[in-house]
């Protein structure tokens, strides 16, 4: 019997597969060897898509004659720096004493991509290859993943998606860039008084850019308009609370054009015509019309994907989406946590069945032991299966992330950010297993002659999951110590209360918000809208730009080629004088390229060849036809 290779994508993981393997293996350069197996590894990619000059010489001179370059066969090449380990890796995967080769690169599109190349590259024949798809790196599921691995051929189609996926950036790249730069880069660069401008464009970087300069100009056309609200102070059993005011039916400003939206007038002076009115008759008093008393629940919220805790690291600690990316990929690595590039929100059944290793687990991180109390006593748990935490169908690769309850002792040797990073996904997780937090809700209608007040109060009846998760400051509703809303609980309708003082409070509109770095990568998870609403943004999950695996990273190229830029304390992006020039040239010559809805089609579509729903070659004709519909036109 031959002998099996095991392949990864790096050589910290190749180590751990060597460890779970209980191999007795030789350090040899470049690969572990024992009897029976060997371990090698990659170093991120080895091999890469050559440039046009090494297709013809001519080709390395920019000129519209020869656009678009659309290759009929495609050319790779080893990446110079990474020589001497891919001939390490191709002889180790063409030895004749080798039958088996166990592909365990990252379980996902880029991963495979990275083997595909490679073996490619090195000629491999005649070898049974296995693909090991795992969603952490403890010991159990490497060994899971080894014994459950199924043949290479089952992942042609996401193989066929990633070279495609590869082509489409290059061609895009390459063809929109140089054409661009060409007709315009010299204005650019006269504009900008440098020595020259490459206009670098991209099926998503561009679409990106685009979002933020349309975002900045919005901003910077907006006009504010101020508008007055009238509010009451009313007084109930010695404290007082707000009323506000607004022109619902009955009032005698009833549809009036001189409203700002219901609550609040165009000019000042109306404000206070309204307020002499209802100060005609001394005392003034209003009248308890209504009260609507109400219980809300609110749900644990759904587990973190890659987007998410993205989001939640930008605004919580200010930690850019490739920082976070980074964080939560090295914790993967200290088996902390799950697979991190995931899109998923839900845990898959299989995992929700065995739940209780990754909560005993956590028993070891000690600012949790109360919440794993609380959750043993409950035993939630145990019916985790039949909660909307658990779903097949809403699952493609991985599922969310969540602590593996393993590998904790590496906390030491991680940093502060990286420790709040993992706390974060902890908490999250712990969150699922409590019931939901209840507030009891009062909304009182006051009448003061015909015209309405309206007040909202809220206070936390139950803690429920916000146990752990946090209790969020809510604004627009009056919150209060426990005595005063009883106050309000014992509020009577027909109740006559004294008003203490008629205010016009002046406020004005506001321009849309700018994006940060983690509302940017929801609003491209999204396909270009940006959601606030948490549990919206679940339901309507669209087709994202990008992938939770690039995302992080275009952003960042962005900010490096200076075409946007990102203010470190606050992650607030806005774009540069360069970055709007060049989305103003987009905009006269590739204008689709701007589009949110037809790049998340692109990345629908390598999504359908993955699930082969369609084959690369008519993918390949519709980029073929878009590249040269645009660059001839």
């Amino acid at each position: 019997m031959g002998k099996a290779v095991y392949i990864a994508e790096k050589p910290s993981v190749a180590q751990e597969f060597a460890k779970a393997l209980k191999l007795n293996a030789k350090r040899k350069d470049g690969y572990l060897e024992s009897e029976e197996a060997i371990v090698t590894w990659c170093v991120g990619h080895l091999v890469t898509m050559s440039y046009p000059e090494v297709y013809d010489p001519a080709l390395k001179k920019w000129s519209l004659n020869t656009l678009p370059f659309l290759p009929q066969e495609f050319q790779y090449e080893v990446i110079p720096g990474v020589a001497k380990q891919f001939q390490i890796v191709s002889s180790l995967l063409n030895r004749q004493d080798v039958d088996t080769i166990y592909v365990c690169t990252d379980s996902g599109r880029e991963g495979e991509y990275i083997y595909r190349l490679v073996e490619q590259e090195a000629h491999v024949t005649g070898k049974q290859r296995k693909r090991v798809w795992i969603d952490s790196q403890t010991e159990e599921e490497i060994l899971r993943g080894i014994r459950q691995a199924k043949d290479l051929s089952e992942y042609d189609n996401l193989s066929a998606s990633a070279y495609l996926r590869a082509k489409e950036d290059y061609l895009m790249g390459i063809n929109f860039s140089r054409l661009l730069t060409l007709k315009y880069g010299n204005s650019i660069s006269g504009y900008l008084k440098t020595k020259y401008a490459v206009v670098s464009v991209g099926r998503v970087m561009t679409c990106v850019l685009g979002m933020v300069v349309r975002r900045e100009r919005e901003i910077r056309e907006f006009v504010k308009t101020p508008f007055y609200r009238v509010l009451a102070t009313l007084e109930a059993e010695g404290k007082t609370f707000e009323g506000e005011w607004k022109a619902v039916k009955g009032s005698r400003y009833f549809e009036s054009f001189d409203l700002y939206k219901e609550n609040g007038f165009k000019q000042k002076e109306k404000a206070q015509e309204l307020i002499a009115y209802l100060k005609e008759k001394e005392p003034v008093t209003g009248q308890i019309a209504a009260i609507e008393k109400k219980k809300e629940k609110k749900n644990p919220p759904l587990l973190y994907n890659l987007a998410e805790l993205q989001n939640d690291c930008s605004k919580r600690f200010k930690i850019s989406p490739d920082e976070t990316l980074r964080i939560v990929q090295e914790l993967y690595e200290k088996k902390l946590v799950t697979y991190p590039r995931t899109d998923a929100r839900v845990l898959s059944t299989a995992v929700a069945k065995e739940i209780s290793k990754n909560l005993n687990g956590l028993s070891k991180y000690g600012s949790v032991a109360v919440y794993l109390k609380e959750i043993a006593a409950m035993g939630t748990y145990k019916n985790l299966v039949k909660t909307r935490y658990v779903n097949d169908k809403q699952i493609t690769d991985h599922y969310a992330i969540i602590p593996t309850g393993q590998g904790l002792s590496a906390l030491s040797s991680v940093s502060q950010a990286a420790r709040n990073v993992y706390d974060c996904v902890v908490k999250r997780f712990l969150s699922i297993f409590y019931p939901p937090a209840v507030y009891q809700k009062v909304a009182v209608t006051v009448k003061i002659r015909e015209e309405s007040f309206f007040s909202n109060f809220k206070v936390l009846a139950e803690e429920g999951y916000l146990k752990v998760a946090g209790i969020p400051q809510n604004a627009g509703e009056q919150s209060m110590d426990p005595q005063f809303f009883q106050v309000v609980q014992n509020l009577k309708k027909g109740a006559v209360l004294p008003v203490c003082a008629l205010d016009v409070k002046e406020g004005e509109t506001s321009p849309p918000k700018r994006y940060n770095s983690g509302s940017m990568i929801l609003a491209m998870e999204n396909a270009g809208q940006l959601i606030e609403d948490e549990e919206l943004r679940a339901q309507i999950k669209g087709s994202g730009i990008g992938t939770s695996a690039t995302r992080a990273e275009i952003l960042k190229k962005l900010i490096h080629i200076k075409y946007l830029s990102l203010n470190k304390k606050t992650q607030i992006i806005t774009p540069t004088l360069q970055g709007e020039m060049v989305y103003d040239v987009v905009n006269q010559s590739i204008r689709s390229l701007l589009n949110p809805e037809l790049t998340a089609s692109w990345e629908k579509g390598l999504t359908y060849v993955a699930d082969g729903e369609i084959t690369p070659d008519e993918y390949m004709q519709k980029l073929d036809h878009f590249i040269i519909s645009r660059t001839e036109g």
